[in-house]
């Protein structure tokens, strides 16, 4: 097979050093699910140590393990809802968990009581968007839980955070008043949180105002810009899809990446390459294409990538994001780092 994702550490390194320039005076937190959004966890944990990225944010507690096993120093963010025992290796791993339910807290302070260890937490309050979190309303009685289980012994609240809806500036700054009041309701109580972190990629990019004093940065650490937005200075995208020809029927050149590789089949129609070659069929194991300047076998093909089209053109074709774009791509095709 000659399909592979072709992967520029120099690039994502420059746009790491765009974001912390972006981001600063801020800290910034690498966000790395979905194996580091397709280009894989363990470069990317390694290339960010190496630039001195100390924030990484696991979205679960397993790929905050293995972050663990390759980063001994940094600090981790996982923030998916975990059983007692997943909870239980995060406290032992020294990893700061996000806490989104009374239930969950109840849970975490269960563990670090069997354990006898302080657990890390990071409270989120739902400011609008309904993707877990603490009602505004549940708010108080989760704050006087926190509080008792610090006084015990059992937690340190280092944090509060939530997720914005984006849907419009006036939402998001509802979603900011919110926020900022239940962080004056934990101060309040006695807490003193460290970290305040509201905003993800593009409201971190364009909105600093709504900033606390970290920022979760995943698709664009990676070069993938936002649907329908601009692009970004000083971005480019760290990963190139590319395939040999391996076959010219009538005009058309076939590649050998299809759907069972992640390439979506309702792409037909989607401009590739340097714009001007278009997808005509995607198969189970194959691609064909049309509007190919030399089509001929082992010609090379960038279905997307830095120069030309990107994920993020592809995605809104399909009207989806640049993320499930590069997250579709099949972990059995090759990454070839660089």
């Amino acid at each position: 097979m000659t399909a592979r994702l072709e992967i520029s550490t120099d690039v994502f390194l420059r746009n790491l050093d765009a974001v912390s320039a972006r981001i600063s005076p801020g800290e910034f937190m690498l966000v790395t699910k979905d194996d580091a959004y397709a280009h894989g966890l363990d470069w990317a944990v390694s290339a960010a140590r190496s630039a001195g990225v100390h924030w990484f944010g696991s979205y679960d507690v397993a790929s905050a393990l293995r972050i663990r096993t390759l980063a001994p120093d940094v600090r981790i963010f996982a923030w998916a809802t975990s059983t007692a025992d997943e909870v239980a290796q995060a406290i032992l791993a020294d990893v700061d968990l996000g806490v989104g339910t009374p239930e969950y807290l109840r849970r975490v302070v269960a563990e670090a009581e069997r354990l006898q260890r302080r657990a890390r937490v990071h409270l989120k309050v739902d400011t609008g968007l309904h993707r877990n979190g603490i009602r505004p309303e549940q708010w108080p009685d989760a704050v006087a839980e926190a509080r008792r289980a610090e006084e015990a012994g059992l937690l340190r609240v280092t944090g509060v955070w939530s997720h914005l809806a984006e849907a419009s500036d006036a939402e998001d700054d509802a979603a900011q008043r919110v926020f900022l009041s239940a962080v004056d309701a934990l101060r309040a109580a006695g807490g003193a949180p460290r970290r305040l972190h509201l905003t993800a990629s593009a409201a971190s990019w364009w909105r600093p105002e709504l900033r606390g004093t970290l920022s979760r940065i995943g698709a664009f650490c990676y070069g993938i810009r936002s649907a329908d937005g601009p692009e970004l200075d000083g971005i480019r995208p760290a990963a190139a899809l590319r395939a040999d020809v391996i076959d010219v029927r009538d005009g058309r050149a076939r590649i050998d990446v299809g759907a069972l590789d992640g390439l979506p089949s309702n792409l037909v129609g989607a401009s590739i390459d340097d714009g001007r070659a278009r997808i005509v069929r995607v198969e189970r194991t194959w691609t064909e294409i049309s509007g190919i300047d030399d089509a001929r076998t082992g010609r090379s093909i960038t279905v997307f990538g830095p120069d030309g089209v990107s994920a993020t053109d592809l995605a809104e074709h399909i009207d989806t994001v640049g993320e499930e774009i590069l997250t579709r791509v099949s972990p059995l095709l090759e990454r070839r780092y660089s």
